[in-house]
């Protein structure tokens, strides 16, 4: 997020296209359609900025990083919760939380378990070193 405000002029211009939700001074609340529009066309090889012009948008006014910053973010949110993910609002008061994870698929159990026993077999073998030196530094001490 950027320290721009809008102005009300921009905020009523913005709030006229469809693809906005709503607006405030500092955030723009985008239609979930356009999200999953703006993601298919983005894998379809079309630039952010082209995506958010093409759509009536202003990118000056928005600021040139923005359809960056906002399609990163919603890519993201579809990687990792589908398409479900970009139709609710899940930043501030009014955020539900976190979607319900999905099911994990046998092979995904099978790596979050692999990672996991990787991590405790580096925790105990810490452990040990740990023990070691601490009994070393005992028996100097004797």
């Amino acid at each position: 997020m950027s320290n721009r405000l809008f102005t009300e002029v921009e905020m009523e211009q913005l709030e006229k296209n469809p693809n906005v939700l709503r607006v405030s001074q500092r955030t723009i609340t985008y239609h979930p359609s356009f999200k999953q529009m703006a993601i298919l066309e983005y894998q379809n090889g079309k630039f952010p900025s082209q995506i958010f012009e093409e759509h009536g948008f202003d990118v000056n006014m928005i600021g040139k990083d923005q359809p960056n910053r906002s399609l990163k973010r919603w890519r993201q949110t579809f990687e990792k919760y589908g398409k479900e993910g970009l139709e609710g609002e899940r930043r501030g008061k009014g955020s539900p939380g976190r979607p319900p994870q999905r099911e994990l698929s046998t092979e995904e159990k099978l790596k979050k378990a692999e990672a996991r026993i990787n991590y405790l077999e580096a925790e105990n073998e810490f452990l040990k070193k740990l023990d070691k030196l601490e009994r070393q530094a005992l028996k100097k001490k004797k």
